[in-house]
């Protein structure tokens, strides 16, 4: 374990990386009373292996009446199944000439300190202008991931910035597909949310997943997956605090819907703030808000070990501009 690992408490059960993901929904018909679901699945879902079906339903990411089930169980006919697949990629990436912020490279990886605006990868509505885009241009092929991430390996939002690694080998993509999968991958970011903490330091376990209410959110649901965030305290505001928010999972806006549920949402969230950006008591401190035109949320460091070496590196993003600035503001 690094030192940066060792300054946040706690510990977690090993996860999987949270993929782009999208839902399928499936009735099961009187015809299939009987059928097995991991069965069910091989014959109603097209284009997906029979081994990718069962680690995603041992994944728990197969719902059968909202709960997650066992890739043996039995179907009574009038369920409803849900799937949760990773979305389907286009034939290729589009080379283009985006400028990059690359903090290192060798022959094995490139660590790139992403903006916020930047889309991480093409998927529905955004075919182009993405960072799988520069890469492509940049690097050439990259390895793996295939045609929709090349050598891509995790994923920050769009509104989100911060540090990301790319792998440029296949042997890089494995190995840190693998990192991430044991959770031995250091990632750390820095929120400013609205509202004083009581508390110094805390932890969020609480599970994840696609809202019942609203299928383009995220939220707390008790059968959803598991997911734990740390946070500290880095700096008390008036109205804000500055946190330190270490992942031990990669769920899909996993720190925004966790301080959001502990009533701290992160500034200039708008999916998941609850409004909080408007109803601030002081106009020139909502249109400083508004102003600011994206989520107060920074991947400030990542840590992991080289592909190759096994040497543990280590990468800081310094705060954009906008987002420093904004903190000089509240001072």
């Amino acid at each position: 374990m690094s030192d940066e690992q060792e300054k946040f408490a706690g510990e977690a059960e090993a996860d999987r990386a949270e993929p782009e993901a999208e839902t399928l929904v499936l009735d099961v018909g009187v015809e299939d009373a009987g059928a097995r679901l991991d069965a069910f699945l091989a014959a109603r879902v097209e284009g997906v292996s029979r081994s990718i079906l069962k680690r995603v339903i041992e994944d728990g990411e197969v719902l059968v009446g909202g709960r997650a089930a066992k890739p043996s169980l039995k179907l009574k006919g009038g369920e409803r199944v849900e799937v949760e697949l990773p979305a389907p990629p286009p034939s290729e990436v589009e080379p283009e000439e985006i400028p990059l912020d690359i903090l290192h490279e060798d022959e094995e990886v490139v660590v790139v300190n992403k903006p916020a605006g930047l889309v991480v990868h093409p998927a529905a509505g955004v075919h182009s202008g993405t960072l799988a885009n520069a890469l492509a241009f940049h690097l050439g092929q990259l390895a793996g991931g295939g045609s929709l991430r090349p050598g891509i390996v995790h994923r920050l939002d769009r509104d989100t910035s911060g540090v990301i690694v790319v792998a440029k080998t296949a042997r890089a993509h494995e190995s840190l597909s693998e990192q991430f999968r044991e959770r031995t991958v250091f990632k750390s970011y820095v929120a400013l949310v609205h509202g004083v903490t009581r508390e110094e330091r805390g932890r969020i376990e609480e599970p994840l997943a696609r809202d019942p209410r609203n299928r383009t959110r995220m939220a707390v649901v008790r059968s959803g997956r598991a997911a734990l965030s740390l946070w500290r305290v880095r700096q008390h505001f008036t109205r804000f605090t500055l946190l330190d928010v270490q992942i031990k999972t990669g769920r899909t806006h996993q720190i925004r819907v966790h301080l959001a549920w502990i009533k701290h949402p992160v500034v200039g969230d708008e999916t998941y703030g609850g409004g909080r950006d408007k109803t601030l008591p002081d106009p020139a401190l909502r249109a400083r808000v508004n102003a600011l035109g994206r989520q107060f949320l920074h991947a400030e460091r990542l840590g992991f070990h080289h592909p190759s070496s096994g040497e543990w590196l280590s990468f800081t993003a310094p705060l954009p501009p906008e987002l420093s600035e904004f903190l000089d503001a509240l001072q």
